[in-house]
């Protein structure tokens, strides 16, 4: 294992704890706001050095590309239309843009779908039939649900955005989480066509980088849980830690049972 993946996660890791806690309790001055376009590029980054190291170094890249790519097309097609997330607008400084869109919403969906793909594939395995489809489907529920507590946070309490319109679950439009739910499943089915064969998963060569993936997606969520219960928010944190507990309890069993079979 190369001395980089070591010091690039331990980096992310410093920069996290510190984060959390400025975070929760307000105490980012302006001066420091970069830090948040820093912590964001981070988190992509270590999703794709797992897209990197867990395969075919060509298809690493393909698939670090097309999850890059396409959410920052969906995502400048949601502001400039209103058509697919709802129509909202970004109040806070996250760097160059792309498209009208910053490039570390790209970063931002690499680390969303890495973490949900590490999740969602050994269901891939352990369903008899439609596969893919079966994959893609949870993966893109994994990754929505993820959604669930980092809109109430980004929108709710730092106002990273807002919307134009109004909705049910803390005011965030219902058109925002289908647009998430469409687009991971989609992004989910790329990297299902670019990685299964008849045989299983391709990509499985790193199980360091396999692990980190799946505690990130769990330090994600814990982040912004952390920061919505300090500003009272009750319903997001609920949701999010039943919904993450449920998908590591179903990831440790699929993975025990067909860790059974093939021993069989």
């Amino acid at each position: 294992m190369p001395k980089f993946d070591y010091y690039i996660f331990r980096f992310f890791v410093i920069w996290y704890i510190i984060g959390v806690f400025l975070l929760s309790f307000d105490l980012v001055p302006p001066w420091l706001e970069w830090a948040n376009v820093v912590f964001l590029i981070t988190s992509g980054f270590l999703a794709m050095i797992y897209f990197y190291r867990s395969g075919s170094k060509v298809y690493g890249l393909i698939a670090i590309a097309i999850v890059f790519f396409l959410s920052i097309a969906i995502e400048s097609f949601g502001v400039h239309t209103g058509l697919f997330f709802g129509e909202y607008t970004y109040e806070s400084d996250f760097g160059p843009k792309l498209i009208g869109v910053p490039v570390t919403i790209g970063f931002a969906w690499v680390m969303v779908i890495g973490t949900s793909h590490v999740l969602a594939a050994p269901l891939a395995k352990a369903v008899p039939r439609l596969k893919g489809l079966s994959y893609a489907l949870y993966g893109a529920l994994v990754a929505t649900s993820l959604d669930l507590i980092i809109d109430p946070v980004a929108y709710d309490v730092k106002q990273y955005w807002v919307w134009d319109e109004g909705g049910l679950y803390y005011d965030i439009p219902f058109s925002n989480f289908y647009g998430w739910f469409i687009l991971s499943f989609v992004l989910h089915l790329l990297i299902y066509g670019l990685y299964h064969r008849s045989d299983g998963w391709i990509n499985r060569r790193s199980e360091y980088w396999s692990a980190r993936m799946r505690l990130l997606y769990g330090m994600m969520a814990l982040m912004f849980i952390i920061v919505a219960l300090v500003n009272q928010l009750w319903l997001a944190p609920a949701l999010s830690a039943a919904t993450a507990m449920c998908y590591y309890f179903v990831y440790y069993i699929l993975k025990k049972r067909t860790s059974a079979h093939d021993k069989s």
